[in-house]
């Protein structure tokens, strides 16, 4: 008969995770050497925490239901014609410890002096030490904006889901929440707003920030380039060589019209001053409008259409 690690951590085979959780919290601080002397403890700490590691996930759970030990730790193979490999605890009994509560020392209250004359278990580290718990790292989320949203300024609502802490201080409900953050006008991509603590709770953890990344979405004719825009429009030969205008349509709904008065090269930019995104520092001031002409060439020409450049060019 091998190890029945439901004995172990005192539930039965139809628990659910909220019961698995009380029972290992209750005997991991039971048999902790730092609380526990007695002689056995240190074993009974590690059995209680490789009980836990196994039933605690879900594929080795199942395993250790269908097959017991034995089949847990030497492999079985899977109905899909795979092979599961064995289970081998790591042996850290302090790392599940650490993992469950978010860090190595729950006693940190009555455990103040680390200074224990003669002690031979693992010391934790004192208020300043390893105890204090850490803040879980930035969760980052894309806040994709139009070029006209951050043009003007708008006020943006985003819903975040996460994880909130029950009365009994370490179960969890999974609760939504709508944030708000107010875009200020000419942000640039890669603008950074912070939501402290709005991840996920947990038994002593430091829940992380939530941080929104502007980004831009593809506008359909302009280009953001720093504080300036980029409009390329195409235009014909024709208006190239002899003049016209270009309509742009502006990100605050103007249309202005450009005269083009001499000869447009291929490549060449045109710049409309103060027409461009405001600048976010200094939302009277704004970059420019940058116009880089395209010119469409006839595919073909007449023979006549041929000899009549020819002598305008002359």
């Amino acid at each position: 008969m091998g190890k029945d690690f439901y004995a172990i951590l005192g539930i039965n085979r139809g628990a659910s995770d909220v019961d698995l959780q009380h029972s290992y919290r209750k005997l991991a601080l039971k048999f902790h050497p730092v609380k526990n002397e007695s002689g056995g403890a240190d074993e009974k700490f590690a059995e209680v925490a490789e009980a836990y590691d196994i039933l605690s996930n879900p594929i080795r759970r199942a395993t250790f239901d269908k097959f017991g030990e034995e089949g847990l730790r030497a492999g079985v193979s899977t109905a899909e014609g795979g092979f599961l490999d064995g289970y081998s605890f790591h042996g850290d009994a302090y790392k599940v410890f650490a993992d469950f509560f978010g860090c190595d020392n729950p006693f940190k209250e009555l455990f103040i002096n680390e200074e224990v004359a003669g002690s031979s278990y693992p010391k934790f580290g004192g208020l300043k030490g390893r105890s204090q718990p850490k803040q879980d790292p930035p969760i980052e989320r894309d806040l994709m904006l139009t070029l006209e949203e951050v043009y003007n300024g708008c006020i943006k609502k985003m819903e975040i889901s996460r994880k909130v802490l029950n009365d009994d201080g370490f179960t969890t409900s999974t609760r939504k929440k709508i944030v708000t953050i107010t875009v200020k006008r000419g942000w640039r991509e890669g603008t950074r707003i912070t939501f402290p603590k709005e991840g996920d709770q947990g038994p002593n953890r430091v829940p992380a920030d939530i941080v929104f990344v502007l980004k831009h979405k593809p506008h359909p004719t302009l280009i953001r380039d720093g504080d300036n825009l980029i409009f390329s429009p195409e235009i014909p030969l024709i208006k190239a060589l002899c003049g016209g205008n270009v309509q742009v349509h502006t990100l605050d709904n103007r249309i202005i019209t450009i005269p083009i008065t001499e000869v447009i090269s291929p490549g060449n930019t045109k710049c409309v001053v103060c027409e461009g995104m405001p600048v976010s520092d200094e939302p009277s001031q704004r970059g420019d409008l940058l116009i880089q002409f395209r010119i469409a060439f006839p595919p073909s020409l007449s023979p006549h259409q041929q000899s009549l450049i020819r002598q305008a060019l002359q």
